[in-house]
């Protein structure tokens, strides 16, 4: 069990480094996700017998390579793309492993993984399933996390992710980064998949980890990279901006046992001020880009920047934050904005004021199973001291989540309405 508790980690890890560079060698992403996987059959098999190697990266790219050999050797119409990917192989003696490390380099690695972005990101495909795609290419989620963070069924992400790659390999899409006209028309897309994988990682939809740090390193380091890419888009610095900010938090988010704390319950002294003070860089360069304009992610990273320049929960200008998710509001409408707004405004007039928001969300077919929901109308409640209504909705909010640290958290919080109730008896 350890060994294959160490094998799920390092696929965490490297899946997305070993698909971009067999995508690279193939020019196939589909193929080259089969190959990964058929890699990863292989550590499930061999390695509880043999051990975790040194580099686990090499060894899955290694086999990976080798499995690719041997396809490309049985299909005689594949036969450019033995001579280009088996060449090397040819020349190695029988039974010796390449250095593969070369292969892994970070900076290689860097411009593979933005390639294999700009490529599920092909406008052949349909916003969602570019989405999809390069999340479950890139950021190794199961189509369970993939829909959770959608809203929507996990047989649909599934049928999303299937088509999506066929319809690239029918497509023919060269594994490229895209210049000019064409790599702007694919950045919304783009800045979508990376936060989604980054927000995964920030607030993980399952497990038992309250986060999962590996993805938002991912995902902020994508994001560094295309604001290299395109120093002169606003947006894309905008995005980078909001992530900095938000990982800045990361040390303060749990407690010595993993469980977490909330926003206004951290110890701000832990914060990552060197994060924060890049985010606050990157969000001056996006306003002076956009003339002072906000897109999307600008605006959360307005948002967030209003959390980390105050001091103190008290200090924080809750009215302006919630005229932000007004605006946000605007550019992209959405029932999780709405709720958003709705904690703002109640930061900034009253519970009651964010509660009658809330109820008027509690229809919305996309928040039916969104456990925020009735977490954020139980706070609320529990505010106004309505005690027993507060309990339902946490202890509803604990069965819609898929993540034990969360679960444990509005259970708790269900408790404590419990015992405050039985105390006014």
């Amino acid at each position: 069990m350890d060994t294959r508790n160490a094998v799920e980690a390092v696929w965490r890890i490297e899946s997305a480094r070993v698909i971009a560079g067999l995508a690279r060698m193939t020019r196939d992403v589909g193929l080259a996700e089969e190959l990964a996987q058929d890699a990863l059959v292989a550590a499930l098999e061999q390695w509880p017998e043999t051990g975790v190697p040194r580099n686990p990266g090499a060894w899955l790219m290694t086999i990976a390579k080798r499995r690719a050999i041997d396809l490309f050797r049985r299909n005689e119409t594949l036969g450019r793309k033995l001579d280009e990917i088996g060449r090397e192989a040819e020349q190695l003696g029988e039974g010796v492993l390449p250095d593969f490390d070369a292969v892994l380099d970070d900076e290689q690695i860097e411009d593979d993984l933005l390639r294999l972005v700009f490529t599920a990101c092909h406008p052949v495909l349909s916003t969602q399933a570019r989405v999809a795609l390069t999340l479950r290419m890139l950021g190794g989620l199961s189509t369970d996390e993939i829909a959770r963070a959608f809203l929507v069924k996990e047989s649909t992400v599934a049928q999303r992710i299937v088509r999506a790659k066929k319809t690239l390999a029918e497509a023919k899409v060269p594994f490229e980064t895209p210049v000019g006209d064409e790599r702007v028309a694919r950045v919304p897309a783009v800045l979508e998949v990376i936060y989604l994988i980054f927000n995964e990682g920030y607030s993980a939809t399952r497990g038992d980890d309250w986060m999962r740090p590996a993805l938002c390193e991912d995902a902020l380091r994508l994001g560094r990279v295309l604001a290299g890419l395109m120093p002169g888009e606003p947006e894309v610095h905008g995005l980078v901006a909001l992530m900095e900010i938000q990982a800045s938090r990361s040390a303060a988010r749990t407690g010595p046992n993993g469980e977490p704390v909330l926003l206004m319950d951290q110890d701000r002294s832990r914060w990552d001020r060197l994060l924060i003070q890049r985010g606050l860089t990157a969000l001056a360069r996006s306003e002076r880009l956009a003339d002072g304009t906000y897109g999307p992610y600008s605006a959360q990273a307005a948002i967030a920047a209003c959390h980390a320049v105050a001091v103190t929960p008290d200090e924080t200008d809750w009215a302006r934050i919630a005229a932000l998710y007004a605006g946000l509001a605007q550019l992209t409408p959405s029932p999780v904005i709405e709720l958003n707004r709705a904690v703002a405004v109640s930061m900034a007039e009253g519970p009651e004021a964010g509660l009658a928001l809330v109820d008027k969300l509690l229809a919305e077919p996309a928040l039916k199973n969104y456990h925020l929901l009735p977490s954020v109308r139980g706070d609320f409640l529990y505010k106004l001291g309505r005690r027993d209504e507060a309990r339902a909705e946490f202890e509803r909010a604990a069965k819609m989540t898929g993540n034990e640290r969360e679960r444990a958290l509005l259970l708790e919080r269900a408790e404590s309405c419990s015992r405050l109730e039985a105390g006014t008896r």
